[in-house]
């Protein structure tokens, strides 16, 4: 029988090999201890990685050891170094470390320049950092800026926006479905399904048989029929989407944008977006274009919950028909009490409230457990949402079903 390899090393792995990756981990620091040289593309990818995370005294890190290597400020530089990653690494790993330059470094400066965003590789982080610098941003870079968000966007949109429509289309249908249909808006299937119970035996058919078995023993009586209300483009469903723009929820916004957008592009429901920070924006009117309601945004500032729920609440004219969805951590900075004071009054005149933690792929962020706790009392839990799972939160929450909460949610 063959012993089992030593601790980290890999069945079949060669001696050399688990050196290399040793050497790539510990960084040049861990050249001694390995005997290692890495050469070509080896010595290429490491330098990469020294100039990013060994570029100062940085205790803990890769070696350890205070080192003299880095990206500096030169713009010239660090689109060296945004081209080098892009040849040795696979994308997400490029926007990891993009991300950690930006954190690290202080690169934020230098997207202020037109060749430093050609070079990136565009990722929601990045777009988040963007929105970010704001009025900072010169009328050179621009237009730029807007190219690489516009790009982000339509990645999203692509990935999103079909199961969206075809999530949310299938929860209207339902939400409309009629209690006295006419003829040709009866679904028999349900309407068979719902009167099972009124299954009668015909006179003198019992028993009757036919070469293929029983034959017409008994009928369905229909009490109940079961349809859809006759398709139209009126609106079904009000939707207002309240969305945080302080700097924590940066990705929620962008996804918010785009679910907005697409949202906005079915006729059954009116959708309204909402950014706020301690002011109150409605962008509504520029949701044909998420960049354009990215751009809207000012990504920072305070937090004033209940000033946005109050301006929301203004806009209800159906409650019974409306959904409010309030993306934010709930880190109050207006009136405490009066964010939840005003999240039961909406709820109590037969509004849909829905609270998301984050609208992103990053998990549940750090948040106000008190004010989580105060609306999960209400009824109203708050959690994290993925952007695949969005969709099927919005067909739940229009059709008046228990939310499909994850596992990890408060």
């Amino acid at each position: 029988m063959d012993a089992a390899p030593p601790e980290g090393e890999r069945p079949g792995e060669r001696p050399d090999e688990r050196l290399r990756r040793w050497r790539m981990v510990l960084g040049e620091d861990g050249a001694e201890g390995t005997g290692r040289a890495l050469t070509g593309r080896d010595a290429a990818m490491d330098g990469a990685l020294t100039a990013l995370y060994d570029g100062g005294k940085k205790p803990g890190g890769r070696g350890g050891a205070e080192r003299s290597a880095g990206l500096g400020a030169s713009a010239p530089s660090v689109a060296r170094w945004l081209g080098d990653i892009r040849t040795y690494f696979p994308a997400p790993v490029v926007q990891v470390m993009q991300r950690d330059a930006i954190d690290r470094l202080g690169l934020s400066a230098l997207l202020l320049e037109p060749e430093m965003l050609e070079a990136v590789e565009p990722d929601v982080h990045l777009v988040g950092t963007l929105l970010s610098l704001g009025k900072a941003m010169p009328e050179t870079t621009r237009e730029t800026a807007r190219a690489v968000v516009r790009k982000v966007v339509d990645d999203l949109e692509r990935r999103l926006a079909t199961r969206t429509r075809a999530t949310l289309t299938g929860a209207l249908d339902r939400s409309a479905r009629a209690a006295r249909p006419r003829h040709r808006d009866i679904d028999w299937n349900r309407t068979i399904r719902a009167n099972l119970k009124n299954y009668v035996s015909l006179p003198g058919r019992e028993g009757r048989e036919s070469a293929e078995g029983r034959e017409g023993a008994g009928t369905v009586i229909p009490e109940r029929l079961v349809g859809y209300g006759r398709t139209d483009r009126s609106v079904k469903k009000d939707v207002i989407l309240c969305v945080d723009q302080s700097g924590s929820m940066a990705a929620s916004v962008v996804h918010a944008a785009v679910f907005g957008a697409v949202l906005a592009s079915m006729r059954s429901l009116a959708t309204r977006l909402v950014v706020f920070d301690t002011a109150v924006v409605d962008l509504t009117d520029q949701l044909d274009d998420p960049v354009d309601v990215l751009f809207g945004t000012q990504l920072g500032g305070g937090t004033d919950i209940n000033r946005a729920l109050a301006y929301c609440q203004s806009r209800i004219t159906r409650p019974a028909d409306t959904v409010v969805v309030l993306i934010s951590d709930l880190h109050e900075g207006g009136i405490r009490d009066g964010m939840v004071r005003r999240a039961a009054a909406m709820k109590a005149s037969g509004v849909r409230f829905v609270t998301l933690l984050a609208l992103s792929d990053e998990g549940t962020p750090s948040y106000d457990r008190e004010h989580a706790a105060a609306l999960a009392a209400l009824g109203v839990p708050a959690f994290a949402c993925t952007p695949d799972l969005f969709p099927e939160v919005m067909a739940a929450a229009i059709g008046g079903r228990p939310l499909p909460i994850p596992d990890a949610g408060p």
